[in-house]
């Protein structure tokens, strides 16, 4: 599928090196924030929406995680980088685990968190798809909720952000995106992922739990496991602090 032109923000020094942020499905570059904030002093960060969500155009679908991991390579090329550290949560995750095993020349350090080599089964994504399609991204929103925070959480700032963020991605996007994340199965291509990578997991993580984590870093051969006690699926808002230290640690090499 052609590639397409994502939105996305870009912050920090323009010689800086460059650190690119891809999101969850149902999110958009907001959900970065922490991350934006904390670290646009020390590198060219660039966050932004995967096709069918946020600002970013809306495709006819379905989608693939090559087509996804499509629009981070153009941007790259767009924005003349060679070469970029990337970190991808969940569904970004996917994506940066298809750059590390088919681009990885395009790779400093990796980073992957709250995310898997196979997730649900697609019986379970088309079945997503279908409420998303009946009962809109309100729905969504209320269902993911209590996936992506944990019950301890209680910023209500944040938790009204996350599930705004999620109930205003567009109802088509998402559907687009469940049959990308319904066929991805990738276990069999870690062991191909050179760049090293540094695996985060959420301890309370119901949607991607922490073995799932356990096996990715078992199978990428430069890589290690940190464990954020306390997080759910979006460990980058709940522990913004030791997410933002581990990313440091491990973008220096």
């Amino acid at each position: 599928m052609k590639s397409v032109e994502v939105h996305r923000t870009i912050e920090g020094p323009q010689d800086a090196p460059v650190l690119i942020l891809s999101g969850s499905v149902g999110s958009n570059l907001d959900m970065w924030l922490p991350q934006r904030t904390a670290l646009s002093d020390e590198y060219r960060v660039i966050s932004y929406d995967h096709r069918g969500h946020g600002k970013s155009p809306v495709p006819a679908g379905p989608y693939t995680i090559a087509d996804l991991a499509g629009d981070v390579l153009a941007l790259l090329d767009q924005l003349e980088i060679e070469k970029a550290h990337f970190c991808g949560l969940s569904l970004g995750g996917a994506v940066g685990q298809w750059l590390g095993r088919y681009h990885p020349h395009r790779l400093d350090q990796l980073v992957l968190a709250c995310t898997s080599s196979s997730f649900a089964p697609p019986e379970a994504w088309a079945e997503r798809a279908e409420n998303v399609r009946t009962k809109g991204t309100e729905w969504l929103a209320d269902f993911s909720l209590g996936r992506w925070l944990s019950k301890d959480f209680d910023d209500a700032h944040q938790i009204a952000a996350v599930r705004a963020m999620v109930a205003n991605t567009p109802a088509d996007g998402y559907i687009n995106t469940c049959a990308a994340l319904g066929a991805w199965d990738f276990a069999g291509e870690l062991a191909e992922i050179p760049t090293p990578t540094l695996v985060i997991a959420g301890s309370e993580d119901p949607a991607t739990p922490p073995e799932h984590l356990r096996d990715i870093a078992a199978a990428i051969p430069r890589s290690r496991l940190a464990v954020l006690e306390g997080a759910a699926h979006l460990a980058n808002i709940e522990r913004p602090v030791e997410f933002n230290d581990l990313l440091r640690a491990h973008l220096l090499g």
